[in-house]
């Protein structure tokens, strides 16, 4: 990639890669984990935030030996050919459909509780963001990098006056017992959060814009990870000792309403819903166009494939979104199983990703042994999610199966997947 003007700064870098590990996971996986694993989901926090470590590493490792460069898939394609990043490009299109009722489910969570509404209104705020977001996409309306990163930014900002004036309020009893469901509880919580910690291979995608990569990558990478680290163990730590072993639906509510009183209820709605509207609509366009290009490489259906807008793979997004939403609705399930999916293609990625580092870096520096320590990190994360991680996995191999038996190489390369959006 080349700069057209100044390079960015660390604070820039920093900010860019905030905005992509922070997303809509924030605003309920805190009581999701609690729920798991009682106040011992603090240590799955901690864990995934030393997972990041190497991780920020080698994405950071990666993107300075091809500056500008690409996403997942363009590592799968270098180090292991077309198929895997085929493979790979189908596993995120046709999960994102599934986790999308995840994501909007958050928000609606949040307005659910500010009504005093139950979870019929619950479906119809998640069923309407969809339906918003596919709008807004059909029309081709994108939010500017410098709105998303702003959304991202205020996210920061209440998340970190929400934990001030929520711990007065915490109890030490609330601590106790501290384990109630023993390690299981931990590793289940683990895969349930992975979906806070995608986002961290943004670093490779803007390392070419740095003024001075190998000094200001390091910086906003460790100043990524401080900030992340005091922003998600407060929330968790707030969300145990503040609200115990029952957070509620809406837990940054919650502890907001403990600090400031009842006000404070709709401010975090709105935030919650602006957060989501802005986190998906981004997440459809990199969606809709990575099923256009896998259609035009023939790994799928080839009346995908459209020039200009994409609104046939949008429209297969939003279909298996709002039925993935109609199966919950009908069957009364929660999202867990399609949180732990969608956390599963998370890992998956991560895996390929790191296992391209090993092969794609030189031998013996120190992104290759950050790599392999994210290549280890990587089976825990996949390990973590439990038996949902074989629906991503069987619709990347499907994908893969798909291209080998039409026999066409891909006409151009996959799009970056849009794995740096939810968070």
């Amino acid at each position: 990639m080349t700069r057209s003007g100044p390079g960015i700064s660390v604070l820039q870098g920093t900010a860019l890669t905030l905005g992509a590990v922070l997303g809509t996971g924030v605003i309920s996986l805190p009581a999701i984990a609690a729920a798991k694993a009682g106040p011992a989901s603090l240590i799955a926090w901690a864990a995934l935030l030393l997972v990041s470590i190497p991780l920020a590493a080698t994405f950071a490792a990666l993107g300075t030996r091809y500056p500008g460069g690409g996403g997942v898939t363009t590592y799968a394609r270098l180090a292991f050919g077309d198929h895997a990043a085929t493979a790979l490009g189908c596993a995120f299109f046709l999960t994102i459909g599934v986790g999308a009722p995840v994501a909007a489910g958050f928000a609606g969570e949040y307005v659910a509780d500010a009504l005093g509404r139950g979870r019929g209104t619950t479906l119809a705020v998640s069923a309407a963001i969809i339906l918003v977001v596919t709008t807004l996409n059909w029309f081709g309306i994108r939010l500017s990098a410098r709105v998303q990163l702003g959304i991202a930014i205020l996210l920061a900002g209440v998340l970190a006056v929400t934990v001030l004036v929520a711990l007065p309020h915490a109890h030490a009893g609330n601590l106790r017992p501290f384990a109630p469901h023993g390690l299981h509880g931990v590793v289940a919580a683990a895969g349930a959060l992975v979906w806070a910690f995608a986002g961290w291979e943004i670093m490779a995608s803007v390392t070419g814009e740095y003024e001075n990569p190998a000094r200001d990558i390091p910086r906003a990478a460790a100043a990524t990870l401080v900030i992340v680290a005091v922003l998600y163990l407060g929330v968790a730590f707030a969300t145990t000792a503040v609200l115990g072993a029952r957070p509620g639906r809406a837990p940054l509510s919650e502890l907001l309403v403990a600090g400031v009183g009842e006000a404070a209820r709709p401010v975090m709605t709105v935030v919650a819903l602006l957060l989501t509207v802005g986190t998906m609509n981004s997440y459809f366009a990199g969606a809709s166009r990575l099923g256009a290009a896998l259609a035009r490489e023939r790994s799928l259906p080839r009346w995908l494939d459209e020039r200009g807008e994409p609104r046939r793979a949008l429209a297969v997004i939003a279909a298996l979104a709002l039925g993935t939403l109609g199966v919950m609705a009908l069957t009364h399930s929660g999202t867990e199983r399609t949180l732990l999916a969608t956390t599963g293609a998370f890992a998956m990625a991560y895996l390929v990703a790191t296992l391209a580092a090993v092969r794609l870096l030189p031998r013996g520096t120190a992104g290759w042994y950050a790599a392999l320590a994210s290549v280890l990190a990587s089976i825990g994360l996949v390990v973590a999610t439990g038996r949902a991680v074989l629906i991503p996995v069987a619709i990347g191999l499907a994908g893969a199966l798909w291209a080998w038996l039409s026999k066409r190489e891909p006409a151009a390369p996959l799009p970056p997947a849009p794995l740096p959006e939810l968070g």
